[in-house]
């Protein structure tokens, strides 16, 4: 089987990309913008720009993720219940980290101890999800079937909330229900704080 890991260098938006290729692309965006930030350069407007980059990516990989790969997992997978409520209960974990770090300034204490717990906790999430959701989706899974619930992710990620919401729904139809709406609301403080919500942006506000 191909290792995920080798399926990542395809351009963005290219139809035959499967849902792993998506996933594990958003992994190493997140990846990218951890090691930026573990070097503690730049001003601490910076920083928190990273913060807030790294937070949003993870707020609309998690509600994709939540939305339709684990019913997909549920679905094909013998114990995708099971491994389904493990990777939700992760997620949460990690928006509650991402909720109080949203608020916490670069020259606060509890910045760089709230930074690492979430980052040590992405990777935990992203080892486990690499190493055998994504390769049990493969091989469970007809490559139609993934290819289009690339299209369901994607689509998914461009109406999702930015910031972490711990009291939001996670399991369907609530969540799919609700999400585009709060991501709607968020987007909108987003463009009216002038908060970056990627590395694009951010790098436009550079200039």
């Amino acid at each position: 089987m191909t290792d995920p890991q080798s399926r990542t260098d395809h351009p963005q938006g290219v139809t035959d990309q499967d849902v792993v290729d998506v996933l594990v692309a958003d992994h190493r965006e997140v990846e990218a913008i951890f090691v930026e930030l573990e070097g503690r350069q730049g001003t601490p407007e910076h920083r928190r720009q990273l913060a807030d980059v790294v937070i949003a990516e993870l707020v609309r990989h998690s509600v994709a993720e939540e939305q339709y790969v684990y019913p997909a997992a549920r679905r094909a997978l013998p114990d995708g219940d099971q491994l389904a409520e493990h990777e939700i209960a992760e997620h949460a974990e990690a928006e509650r980290t991402m909720k109080e770090l949203e608020s916490v300034d670069p020259s606060e204490a509890r910045f760089e101890p709230l930074l690492a717990h979430l980052t040590k906790a992405i990777r935990h999430h992203v080892q486990e999800e690499e190493s055998d959701l994504f390769p049990r989706l493969r091989a469970a899974m007809a490559r139609e079937e993934l290819v289009e619930l690339a299209g369901r992710v994607q689509a998914a990620k461009r109406s999702a909330p930015t910031r972490p919401h711990p009291a939001a729904p996670d399991h369907p139809p609530a969540n799919r229900l609700l999400a585009p709406g709060t991501g709607l609301v968020d987007r909108l403080r987003d463009a009216l704080s002038g908060r970056p919500t990627s590395l694009e942006e951010l790098r436009e506000k550079q200039l």
